[in-house]
């Protein structure tokens, strides 16, 4: 299962207006320990600044159970439409699609549109594509919906993220939403297994239960920021320059390009494992499909604990330190996970990797949204997001790629291997922001 643009101290060539720090980034420009970031006030957390942080939690949690049924479902998916897993592939090059489009789109948007504009439209394409998904459309369609709901998703997740960065104490606020969308991943392939495994050629009616939710999103949504809804930015609360001239400025920046890979590679061990894992205990340990469907659902719900119990820690005793902590345990447990043939050890192994890694996402949007100067950082986020979804795609693909060639689903193993070794290398080159000053001067 992610805000616009609100001028550094500095920039004095377009200043801040109350209107855009109402509709849009609402992001201070730096950080200190507690979140906050000098200079410029943080949000007041009254109660509809509460309203919206749980209307981007709740989106999350509609993202997440999205992202965590495919995994359950891939058996089901496979049998019905009759495909080899190298077809299957075909789903994540769609969500990639989706989260390219957007990050292309973002910035355009965005000078046009309100946050609640943005926010309702990503709902809007999310809804469209689960009622597109629940009366088992070809193939082709199939795969469509994937791009949509990506899409959506792009649009709600970057705002949303940029939004509670600008709250107080962004770092609790942000561990919340990310939680949700573990929470999300957690009921996803509880509610997939059991339809699927109660009427197995009627697995599509699991969709309409992120349908329901969808619909819910779009009403908290429009019931939360409904001070800014359906309402267009003029051109003196906006950025002047074209998107074009901001999209340049933002690759420009080495933060974005390291940060990125820390999530490329992250991301990318974490679709692979949602995606392969139940095909890997089946095929390879001789689990039931009907039992096997639930195993990723202990790495959500290990990750939705590790994103509410490890954020003060993590905040606490450094990010860097902490975060580079976790990976090498993760590591060890991945080990375990390989050369122990047990499913329960695997279960087990699964579980607290998904605990360990739960802080990662949100401490790197927190470090993210520090170093990234304000007025690019929605930009910025969705550049970020959209590369994390890059290795989202590639290495699922290349995982389904490898098992239909004659490596069967073992090669899930040494992949998963490689991806977190990559993830906690890459979180070495990931700069420290400064804890003064503005969000454009921080350590490389």
């Amino acid at each position: 299962m992610a805000d616009t643009r609100l001028k550094t101290q500095g920039d004095a060539a377009t200043p801040e207006t109350p209107e855009l720090h109402e509709m849009h980034d609402n992001t201070p420009s730096a950080a200190r320990e507690d979140g906050e970031r000098p200079g410029v006030p943080a949000k007041d957390m009254d109660g509809a600044t509460y309203l919206k942080i749980a209307s981007a939690g709740f989106s999350f949690f509609v993202a997440g159970v999205n992202d965590g049924s495919i995994g359950a479902l891939l058996p089901y998916i496979l049998q019905t439409y009759g495909i080899t897993t190298a077809s299957v592939t075909a789903v994540y090059a769609a969500n990639f699609a989706g989260w390219a489009l957007a990050a292309v789109s973002n910035t355009h948007l965005s000078q046009h549109l309100s946050l609640g504009s943005m926010l309702f439209v990503g709902a809007g394409l999310q809804v469209l594509a689960q009622s597109l998904r629940a009366w088992l459309p070809p193939f082709g369609l199939y795969v469509v919906t994937f791009g949509l709901a990506c899409l959506g998703q792009a649009y709600q997740d970057t705002h949303a993220n940029t939004f509670v960065a600008g709250t107080r104490a962004a770092h609790r606020g942000l561990a919340f939403i990310h939680a949700m969308y573990m929470a999300g991943c957690l009921s996803g392939p509880f509610c997939a297994t059991a339809i699927a495994a109660s009427a197995p050629l009627r697995w599509p009616l699991f969709y309409c239960f992120p349908l329901g939710l969808g619909v819910v999103n779009m009403a908290l949504v429009s019931v939360a920021f409904r001070d800014c809804l359906f309402r267009t930015v003029s051109a003196s609360d906006t950025d002047e320059r074209p998107a074009a001239g901001l999209l340049k400025e933002t690759l420009a920046l080495r933060s974005v390009w390291l940060l990125s890979l820390f999530f490329f590679f992250f991301l990318g061990a974490t679709l692979t494992a949602s995606g392969w894992m139940v095909a890997y205990l089946v095929d390879v340990r001789h689990g039931r499909v009907s039992e096997m469907g639930y195993v990723p659902a202990g790495f959500s719900g290990g990750a939705l604990l590790g994103r509410l119990l490890l954020a003060e820690p993590t905040h606490r005793f450094g990010p860097h330190r902490m975060i580079f902590i976790y990976a090498l345990l993760c590591i060890g447990l991945q080990l375990v996970f390989w050369l122990v043939p047990n499913i329960i050890a695997a279960a087990i192994a699964v579980s607290l990797l998904g605990f360990l890694t739960g802080p990662y996402f949100a401490t790197g949007i927190s470090i993210g949204s520090k170093l990234f100067p304000s007025h690019l950082r929605p930009t910025a986020l969705s550049l970020v997001f959209v590369f994390a979804q890059i290795g989202g795609c590639i290495f699922p693909v290349i995982t389904g790629l490898l098992s239909s060639t004659g490596a069967g689903d073992s090669v899930l193993q040494p992949m998963l291997c490689a991806l977190l070794a990559s993830t906690a290398i890459s979180w070495l080159f990931v700069p420290r922001p400064k804890t003064s000053g503005t969000a454009d001067l921080h350590q490389e």
